[in-house]
């Protein structure tokens, strides 16, 4: 994926962040750059989380395990990023409307990303 393919996912991920904000009691964020950088430190916290524990453990991955794993991401996520505010209800109910959206915006992770880059240089 090239350069602009990332910042447009960064800033369709933002835009859905602030959606989320706005659909899910519990849940806040404070204007589009604290969602844009939620955007990032998920993704960052997505691509640790994969990188150790595997593909099933993490936000991305299939199932209860990665949807808990998701709700996690989100939650310790506000303490890394200025004007987040989650409860745990609020990460539970922001990572099954995120799982809903990306059923409609499917985005691949950083993960996946570079496993398919390297199978076209091959």
């Amino acid at each position: 994926m090239s350069f602009l393919g990332h910042v447009v996912r960064f800033i369709v991920a933002a835009i859905v962040l602030m959606v989320v904000g706005w659909i899910v009691p519990q849940f806040s964020v404070g204007g589009f750059w604290s969602a844009l950088l939620l955007a990032l430190v998920i993704a960052a916290l997505g691509w640790i989380i994969e990188g150790i524990f595997g593909k099933k453990v993490t936000p991305f991955g299939r199932g209860i395990v990665g949807f808990i794993a998701s709700a996690a991401v989100i939650w310790i996520a506000q303490f890394i990023v200025g004007g987040v505010q989650v409860t745990w209800l609020g990460a539970i109910l922001a990572a099954l409307v995120i799982g809903i959206i990306d059923l409609f915006i499917p985005v691949s992770t950083p993960y996946e990303a570079g496993r398919s880059d390297y199978r076209n240089r091959e």
